[in-house]
């Protein structure tokens, strides 16, 4: 367990080798205190549970997974945001158990988490989130919480560098780095700061992956679930590792309003800030996609709209025969015309173009003249690989961000629950 001094025993990792360099430098959210524990959930030598606390009149938004197999958890906070008019006093989060496909006792759990934190804080059972991340079908040890949560609310500490990282590191699974990001809002002394989990189980809507995103802006409930709705559309729901949608995706925004400037006179300003924080968290889940080695960013354009172009980006970045060429460095771009062709979406044949970084592959529907294998192979042994396809159809572009697929994803998950 960390107090605001403490150092907790960590498990060496294989840190994945797209990891940022280092954990970003994290502004304080005035307000905002957060502290972790080691409850034992299913991990020993680690913190597993994380709490946020959140000042009265904090404004709350959530984005959820659209399975329609979702865990306790995501009904609880979607019945608390309803209940709440979009407030928030508290989230609280554990790693190492989804509690999901657990049935009634599964919500009777979180509801429990919940009112168990709003009267340590003084606030309503329906101010606090709750969010869960690990296995599924496994019945949360909800006592083991209980137990820990005295040492965890006593270890409150203001939002700071370390306070932030401990935070990153309790939510993860089979993250091999913590994961944080932030940004100023312009013309303002407000920022946007945010930590998330994920590394495998990652496809829209959304992944395996939660994320806490935090402001001292002040924001309505519906200013801000508009936002963060729209922003989640634009990160995290273009990334995919595996094209395997989790039960317990949650992404959540809270508004402390402390830093005495309202989001309404900086609209722009917070979106880009918003937008900045959640693409960049969403590119971290990538870079520690399971047994990943290159971070792939799949574009297409030339589809009759927008939505067709994710389509398309999408099915290429999800294709196993891509992804393992590219693990491989194998230019075999004629899976990538595999994989539009089954995308469902309009692509004329005759005036497909294809491109491996800036070496173009195929032009007209054809391989293009001047078309080097050994350019594009050289591209594709660095670590940063770009993909391009133009369907010749429309207007319509989008970018889909991916991984390559390597055995190391077996080895992971293969073992995960021993």
């Amino acid at each position: 367990m960390f107090d605001c001094r403490g150092v907790a025993a960590v498990t060496e990792i294989a840190v994945s080798p797209l990891a940022p360099a280092a954990f970003p430098a994290m502004p304080a959210v005035k307000g905002l205190r957060l502290a972790t524990a080691a409850a034992g959930i299913r991990y020993e030598g680690r913190d597993d549970v994380m709490l946020a606390e959140l000042p009265p009149g904090t404004t709350v938004a959530g984005a959820f997974t659209r399975s329609l197999c979702t865990a306790a958890p995501v009904d609880w906070c979607k019945h608390a945001l309803a209940a709440g008019a979009g407030t928030g006093r508290a989230v609280i989060v554990n790693s190492g158990n989804a509690n999901a496909f657990t049935g009634a006792a599964g919500y009777r759990v979180a509801e429990h988490t919940a009112a168990s934190v709003a009267a340590v804080l003084g606030a309503e059972a329906h101010e606090v989130l709750v969010a869960s991340t690990g296995v599924i079908g496994e019945d949360l040890p909800v006592e083991r919480i209980d137990a820990a949560l005295p040492a965890l609310v006593a270890g409150l500490c203001d939002a700071d560098q370390e306070s932030w990282k401990r935070a990153a590191a309790a939510i993860g699974t089979t993250d091999t780095f913590p994961k944080a990001a932030a940004a100023p809002v312009a013309g303002t002394n407000a920022h946007v700061a945010g930590i998330a989990k994920g590394s495998g189980m990652i496809a829209p809507d959304m992944a395996t992956m939660l994320a806490f995103v935090f402001t001292d802006l002040a924001l309505d409930s519906a200013t801000a679930q508009e936002f963060l709705a729209g922003s989640v559309h634009r990160s995290f729901n273009r990334i995919t590792v595996d094209s395997d949608t989790s039960t317990s995706d949650t992404v959540i925004l809270a508004a402390t309003g402390t830093s005495g400037h309202d989001a309404d006179t900086h609209t722009d300003a917070f979106r880009e800030a918003l937008d900045a924080v959640t693409l960049d968290l969403a590119h971290q889940i990538v870079r520690d996609g399971e047994g990943a080695t290159k971070f792939v960013a799949v574009t297409v354009t030339g589809a009759a709209d927008d939505h067709a172009a994710q389509t398309i980006a999408r099915a290429v970045a999800d294709s196993p025969l891509v992804k393992t060429a590219l693990a491989a460095s194998d230019a075999n771009w004629g899976r990538i015309v595999a994989a539009v062709g089954k995308a469902g979406q309009r692509a004329d044949r005759d005036r497909l173009a294809i491109w491996i970084g800036d070496e173009q592959c195929a032009a007209n529907g054809v391989p293009h003249p001047g078309y080097s294998e050994e350019r594009a192979t050289e591209h594709l042994q660095g670590d940063n690989i770009e993909l391009q396809v133009d369907v010749g159809v429309g207007g319509g572009q989008a970018t889909i961000w991916t991984c390559d697929l390597t055995h190391g994803y077996i080895d992971i998950n293969a073992g995960y629950r021993t």
